[in-house]
């Protein structure tokens, strides 16, 4: 059984979609093994997004992302990383098919809904980093 994590962003925050997304990955059968609303600040989110601390626009990736609580939540099931992946829909959200999270609620590439691991490595690393030991179930 594989985790993962996705981080439900601020845009699906402010505008009240978490439940509609997290129905839509209920209805694919995926098991919830832990949920927590919590407020990002600039460590944990240099942590996450150390691959781009270095480019111009990183300061506007702190400034969305803490612009309001995320909800992170870790999903298992079997293949779950690549399921996820699929019912989102590519990170650019003008890119995204309809039928996808992304191509029907998000509105572009930062403004996407949801963060989700993209390997089983980053899915590992991101259970570390947004859940506490013992918060993660099954």
């Amino acid at each position: 059984m594989e985790k993962t994590v996705v981080l439900l962003k601020p845009d699906c925050v402010q505008k009240n979609l978490m439940g509609e997304v997290i129905k839509r990955f209920e209805d694919q059968g995926f098991r919830m093994a832990a949920c927590k609303l919590m407020q990002l600040d600039e460590p944990i989110l240099r942590d996450h997004y150390s691959h781009l601390v270095e480019f111009p626009f990183f300061p506007e990736i702190v400034e969305f992302m803490s612009s309001s609580p995320i909800l992170a939540i870790a999903l298992e099931g079997e293949n779950i990383i690549q399921k996820v992946r699929d019912l989102l829909g590519p990170t650019d959200s003008t890119q995204a098919e309809k039928g996808t999270i992304r191509g029907d609620l998000g509105e572009d590439k930062m403004r996407n809904i949801a963060h989700a691991s993209d390997s089983p490595e980053a899915a590992a690393a991101e259970l570390n980093r947004f859940f506490k030991a013992g918060e993660v179930l099954g």
